[in-house]
């Protein structure tokens, strides 16, 4: 072997080491990065914002329906923002995200949004979820919500001002323009997926 092809073949050795080099060091970084942002949650700090929502939906309920959504969660140091999948399985409509923040002890903080628990222990009357989506669009067309020119929009959300889940319900009446110039007006219907009540009925618009 010649000095000139061993020269050559160190070259390649050491741009090999440097390409390994940088690419375990950008895994690393990026690992990091990813660990920061999804946070991994400490035990004790878990295992009171687990007693937080089981104060309000009661254990059972919360070891049935309620999962840590840790790839949600995310950590802002000093604050974790917490995520949990709320889901029912018999009754797939019901899908949805909590979320809230803990400080570093785990202690909630109420000055921040709490999204999405649900008041089983006080209001077991909220618990039940017995409306399905088909039975909410036709409750609503009973109950007067304008048919409109667009298929309804539904959606099994949480409701921030009467804190807890309803089927809300957007008919769409007219339409004009698009992106920043389009206008469109409409009705939205709020229903009770409970009790089946039209909770309210009011107009929209998008000026």
């Amino acid at each position: 072997m010649t000095r000139k092809s061993i020269y050559k073949i160190s070259l390649l050795l050491s741009a090999l080491i440097i390409l390994i080099s940088i690419i375990l060091l950008t895994s690393c970084k990026c690992r990091a990065c990813e660990d920061k942002e999804q946070g991994t949650v400490p035990l004790e700090v878990l295992t009171k914002a687990d007693s937080f929502i089981t104060a309000s939906t009661g254990k059972e309920f919360f070891k049935n329906y309620i999962t840590a959504d840790f790839a949600r969660t995310k950590y802002t140091p000093p604050y974790y923002e917490m995520a949990y999948k709320f889901f029912m399985p018999e009754k797939p409509y019901v899908n949805a995200t909590i979320k809230f923040t803990v400080d570093s002890l785990g202690n909630v903080m109420k000055n921040r949004d709490v999204v999405g628990i649900p008041r089983c222990i006080n209001f077991p009357e909220e618990c039940d979820f017995n409306i399905d989506e088909q039975t909410a669009k036709k409750i609503a067309g009973n109950m007067g919500l304008k048919e409109g020119i667009r298929e309804w929009e539904v959606g099994f959300l949480w409701d921030f001002k009467l804190q807890r889940y309803v089927w809300r319900i957007l008919s769409t009446l007219t339409e004009l323009g698009s992106e920043e110039n389009y206008k469109a007006t409409g009705q939205e219907m709020v229903i009770d997926p409970n009790t089946a009540e039209v909770i309210s009925l009011n107009d929209w618009r998008i000026n």
